[in-house]
């Protein structure tokens, strides 16, 4: 009732003071609190908020008052141009995933799922404990608190086949989302001018972070069963690489899924050249189909550089993942998180680990599973009817996305435009090639907050590639 009687105010004092003159003399709480017949609390929080949109400004033993508009003045940044020089990756602006759009607007470009598909009351509850303990005061290890460590390292031993040297909490270092581990490990490892394999298309975030470490991307094409080991042979030969990045399981943003033949051979070929396998692994509960198997589960001699993130699955907000490295590499690592970042919130860090140690947990992961299917295969029916010529190669049996191949020629910059300017929001596919695009493609996000428009979004891009084609 307080919050109501708050808005009533000041939406009536905002529409008084639009038609004030600036400097006009504003009427006292008193009069305000009988004027509305509220209580001073009230009144007081009502004029906070006004105060803090800049619509009014108290004068200590004068009063309140209209605030003067400030004139708008035009600045210069010019200046800006000679002293940062030429851009040194290819944008300097955020990712298409990464725009905010209008509330109304149909969103699926963005790379993470819907409040219902997180569990909520694990985090709310973990993180009310967490703030409880000793970690809300005090600093973490620079490579993570021990329990999170050993959760993160008993996760993929689980997966480890007899045989293999499974590995330990000390092989882990727990990172801010996978995006940090990223940039570190391609400055520990690969470093400036350097060449470095990765997939064509593939995460766009890994891209950047290569151009920003001044790494020489080569790309590798990779199919919805991964790339051909042949090329990735040829490719290590051909450039003398010491690192390849890769997504072998349900990929962004394709949604592939290296085959197991497929992923034995890279990784023989990983070994011969004496080379690295970044193995990102973002979308590792996100299952549907088939479960993930990781690569970095077969290999116990370092050649396999192990990315898990928890920030998909478990929130937004707990920005908490783990890079899995063994001997030199895991220190060199280490050595440039710990420059960086120094350490991650252990309040962040007990609040994960409490989560995926609580026996709700894998009751959420058992139940996500229905849900994305759902929402995945919905969408997909409804492209089929309302926009057939948006293809879709494969189904992906995991992850969050649909990676649609559109007609040959088609001017995607201005599809996703047309798409915007009718309420629908989608990604544009070029941004995720190291090189240029072998297609005409766009993402779309299956696991966002409009599951019921899907049908509307289909109708949408279906007309949009129509009046393309007109």
């Amino acid at each position: 009732m307080d919050n109501d009687s708050t808005g009533r105010i000041v939406a009536a004092m905002t529409a008084w003071i639009a038609a004030a003159p600036p400097g006009a003399r504003v009427p006292s709480n008193r009069a305000l609190t009988a004027e509305f017949a509220a209580s001073p609390v009230t009144v007081q929080n009502a004029m906070r908020q006004l105060a803090g949109r800049g619509l009014i400004e108290s004068r200590p033993g004068v009063g309140t008052f209209v605030r003067a508009a400030r004139p708008a003045r035009s600045v210069d940044y010019g200046w800006q141009t000679a002293a940062l020089g030429a851009l040194p990756w290819r944008s300097g602006a955020l990712s298409s995933a990464q725009r905010s759009v209008a509330p109304a607007a149909i969103a699926m470009h963005s790379g993470y799922p819907a409040r219902e598909l997180l569990p909520e009351r694990l985090v709310r509850a973990a993180l009310a404990r967490a703030a409880r303990t000793d970690v809300a005061m005090t600093r973490s290890p620079a490579a993570g608190s021990p329990g999170l460590q050993a959760w993160f390292a008993a996760d993929l031993a689980a997966a480890a086949p007899p045989g293999v040297t499974p590995p330990t909490a000390r092989d882990v270092i727990v990172i801010s989302g996978s995006q940090s581990g990223l940039s570190s490990i391609f400055r520990a490892l690969v470093g400036p001018g350097q060449p470095m394999l990765i997939e064509s298309p593939s995460y766009w975030g890994a891209i950047l972070a290569a151009e920003q470490a001044g790494v020489t991307l080569v790309p590798v094409p990779t199919g919805p069963d991964g790339p051909d080991p042949d090329v990735v042979e040829r490719a290590f030969q051909d450039t003398g690489a010491r690192a390849f990045y890769a997504q072998p399981t349900f990929a962004n943003p394709t949604g592939g899924r290296w085959s197991p033949e497929t992923g034995v051979a890279i990784l023989e070929t990983v070994r011969r050249h004496g080379a690295f396998l970044i193995e990102d692994d973002w979308a590792h509960d996100l299952a549907i189909d088939v479960d993930a198997r990781p690569l970095a589960a077969l290999d116990d001699d370092g050649h396999v550089i192990y990315l898990r993130s928890l920030t998909k699955s478990v929130s937004p907000a707990l920005r908490v993942a783990a890079v899995i490295a063994r001997g030199p590499a895991h220190d060199r690592i280490l050595a440039d998180l710990a420059a960086e970042s120094m350490y991650i919130s252990g309040v962040l860090q007990a609040a994960a680990l409490d989560v995926v140690t609580q026996p709700g947990w894998r009751s959420h992961l058992r139940g996500l599973r229905p849900l994305l299917r759902a929402r995945r295969d919905l969408l997909v029916a409804s492209l089929r009817e309302h926009a057939p010529t948006a293809h879709l190669e494969r189904l992906p049996l995991g992850g969050l996305n649909l990676w649609l191949r559109l007609p040959e020629g088609t001017d995607v910059p201005r599809v996703v435009r047309t798409c915007e300017s009718r309420g629908l929001i989608v990604s544009d596919g070029t941004e995720w090639f190291p090189a240029e695009p072998a297609g005409s493609y766009l993402r779309v996000n299956y696991s966002g907050e409009d599951a019921g428009r899907f049908d509307e979004a289909a109708r949408i891009l279906g007309g949009v590639l129509a009046d393309e084609r007109a």
